[in-house]
């Protein structure tokens, strides 16, 4: 494998690491949206990634890509609050499916493997240099 190709693939995973803490931000964002029915409240969403590969650059090495964002299957919360003013005839508000020390977890999670594809680009780098000053 070339070391340029390593450029695509880490280049690759922060992309999918900056795309799922965008995610996370939205999911945070709306955490608290209160809303009137079902079909308005915010659903959480979370990114699918893949594993892609590229027989033509390079049998070693894989991409990440993000495939789709889609909505999580947990159920929207309901709470019974009478006095507020988007409350139901029923007297309930909805609340998004956002669990806010999953996200927490999710963004800390994110933005580690983004750092680490930072620095395997960072040592990608430093190698090439180092070969370079070998012709001197």
């Amino acid at each position: 494998m070339s070391l340029y190709r390593v450029f695509d693939i880490a280049g690759s995973g922060m992309i999918a690491q900056s795309a799922r803490l965008n995610v996370t931000s939205s999911n945070m964002a709306n955490a608290e949206a209160v809303s009137a029915s079902v079909n308005q409240t915010y659903h959480a969403r979370r990114p699918i990634f893949a594993a892609h590969f590229d027989q033509e650059k390079d049998a070693l090495g894989a991409e990440v890509k993000v495939l789709a964002i889609v909505e999580s299957p947990a159920p929207i919360r309901m709470e019974y609050r009478p006095e507020h003013p988007l409350a139901n005839d029923d007297g309930y508000i909805y609340l998004p499916n956002v669990n806010t020390a999953e996200e927490l977890v999710d963004m800390i999670s994110a933005s580690r493997s983004y750092q680490d594809n930072v620095e395997v680009l960072n040592t990608s780098k430093q190698l090439m240099m180092r070969t370079l000053e070998l012709g001197r």
